[in-house]
């Protein structure tokens, strides 16, 4: 069994097996279970300045987030865990790898309410109402 290591990639750099296991993750936690009839495809996972982080356990992506660049920003999104890896950390360990490569940029997302509490350990503050994305709260936060 090797070592769960954060993995890295440009949008043009992945393979289509590791995007389909990206993509198949966030949709079994988006849009399966939580319940969300939503586009997940949303035309941005391919941008040439789309960055993916990752961890893979035995082959199989157990934690995912998506950095984007915005003009002179940066946005993190589509952050998830597998069910069966959750409550180790990885989400806390992808975001520090994603905030290692942001360095003093300012830092966009849109938290799930619930979320917000661990989001400000990260240095993320409110930066606006709360508002419903499919149904589920979320506050918009940024950092820098």
């Amino acid at each position: 069994m090797s070592p769960v290591v954060v993995r890295r990639a440009w949008a043009a750099d992945l393979d289509t097996a590791t995007l389909y296991r990206l993509l198949k993750l966030r949709v079994d936690v988006f849009v399966v279970e939580q319940e969300c009839a939503y586009p997940e495809l949303d035309g941005r996972d391919l941008l040439p300045t789309t960055r993916h982080l990752w961890f893979e356990d035995d082959g199989e992506v157990i934690a995912t987030l998506r950095l984007l660049e915005e003009h002179d920003d940066f946005r993190i999104g589509r952050v998830c865990t597998a069910v069966p890896a959750r409550g180790r950390g990885y989400s806390a360990r992808l975001l520090r790898a994603a905030l290692a490569e942001t360095g003093s940029a300012t830092v966009r997302l849109d938290a799930q309410s619930y979320l917000v509490d661990m989001y400000a350990t990260f240095g993320f503050s409110p930066d606006g109402e709360e508002f419903l994305d499919d149904g589920i709260p979320h506050i918009p936060m940024h950092r820098g």
